[in-house]
């Protein structure tokens, strides 16, 4: 194991211990295809299993795995419809599994989360039987102020231009507090804690994976 894996299992370890505290399991890999295996290994198949945007999700080969598992997909993206979308989204609630990642994880173990409609932290706070967190290491942060920071300014410029959007962040690469029409960072959600243990699971993993 090289040095920096060595202290990237020791700060997930120290984070694992604090999401204990908070209703929430911590796991630690150091591979995305050691991850992607105990994921799978732990949902049964024929499950029900929904997602939220997720460049992580995407690069760890998670979604590659679920498609090619015996699973009930819900994916959104299919819907050809807005009332066929709106549909989707309230069954991704009943989901037994939702697969997300989180734009920042603090050293105490606080989630936090930008999002745009609002789907993946409705479904983060409360719906799916089961929420399987993705993080790569380099979504890091000591605190909820340098969390968010992190978000405006690295993941959401990113996003943009990933998405296309025409926004100030997409043309600076930085955040402009910015209330334009196509701007997506409409909900900041904090998870300080779980009202339900072990619903909230975090896989870590040593690598760079998402924004």
């Amino acid at each position: 194991m090289s040095h920096k894996k060595e202290a990237f299992a020791a700060m997930a370890q120290s984070i694992i211990k604090n999401l204990e505290k908070r209703n929430m399991e911590g796991y630690y890999f150091e591979t995305s295809a050691d991850c992607v295996q105990a994921i799978m290994s732990s949902m049964p198949e024929g499950s029900v299993i929904s997602w939220g945007g997720s460049e992580s999700v995407k690069e760890c080969g998670l979604m590659d795995a679920i498609h090619n598992g015996s699973y009930k997909l819900i994916d959104r993206t299919t819907a050809k419809t807005p009332e066929e979308s709106r549909q989707l989204y309230a069954q991704a609630v009943l989901a037994d599994y939702y697969l997300m990642s989180t734009n920042a994880i603090t050293l105490d173990g606080e989630l936090i989360n930008i999002d745009g409609n609002g789907n993946r932290v409705a479904c983060l706070i409360q719906g799916p039987s089961h929420v399987m967190i993705i993080v790569g290491m380099n979504k890091v942060v000591t605190d909820v102020p340098s969390g968010v920071a992190r978000v405006r300014n690295m993941a959401s410029p990113a996003n943009a231009i990933r998405l296309k959007r025409n926004l100030p962040c997409a043309a600076t690469g930085h955040c402009h507090d910015c209330l334009s029409p196509e701007c997506f960072c409409n909900q900041i959600v904090v998870t300080r804690r779980s009202g339900h243990v072990g619903r909230i699971k975090v896989y870590f993993v040593a690598e760079e994976l998402g924004y």
